[in-house]
């Protein structure tokens, strides 16, 4: 999938308003928090939160502003995986899941601080020529899913009111229900 589609399908799985009194992001729209949408310039009410800032702030804060347009050239499904956590856990989260599953599948020794730049690149990059042949990109999306899940968990046991939000983050995120897929 491409950007646009991705950002499509993306939301299409968050729906529109929503307001759960247990969820630490507060009224989003469309996937986006109030606090990002604030921080975009949007100060109406989230309810009212066009379709087209959510998009907007999809593509420049969760595609291009991590890098992650430049791994879409190297692994679009890792990129489409990396997308879809940093929308749900932030870029910086992704990335970071990014670096350690590199640093386990060829040892690099690349800094887990998130930033997805040209250290992390040209490891990704090796990685998959490395593994092309053995479905590599696959296997990589699957672990970025483990460190996934491994921290839904880590929430819920840290706040049990979390558990509201688990059942849904792991079927709809974790599973295989990529919107790289």
């Amino acid at each position: 999938m491409n950007r646009d589609q991705l950002i499509e399908a993306l939301i299409q799985r968050e729906g529109g308003y929503v307001d759960h009194p247990a969820d630490k992001g507060g009224p989003t729209r469309y996937g986006i928090t109030q606090a990002v949408a604030r921080a975009h310039g949007y100060a109406g009410d989230m309810r009212a939160m066009p379709i087209g800032l959510a998009r907007t702030i999809y593509a420049v804060s969760y595609w291009s502003g991590p890098h992650f347009d430049q791994i879409a050239a190297i692994a679009p499904h890792v990129a489409g995986e990396l997308f879809d956590t940093g929308v749900n856990m932030g870029v910086f989260t992704a990335g970071k899941f990014l670096q350690r599953a590199l640093n386990v599948m060829s040892g690099d020794g690349l800094l887990i601080d998130g930033n997805v730049a040209t250290k992390s690149l040209a490891s990704l990059q090796r990685y998959i020529a490395a593994r092309k042949a053995q479905d590599g990109e696959a296997v990589l999306v699957e672990l970025l899913n483990c460190f996934q899940g491994e921290r839904y968990a880590e929430i819920v046991e840290a706040n049990a009111a979390q558990r509201a939000f688990v059942f849904g983050q792991v079927r709809n995120r974790v599973m295989d229900r990529s919107p790289s897929q």
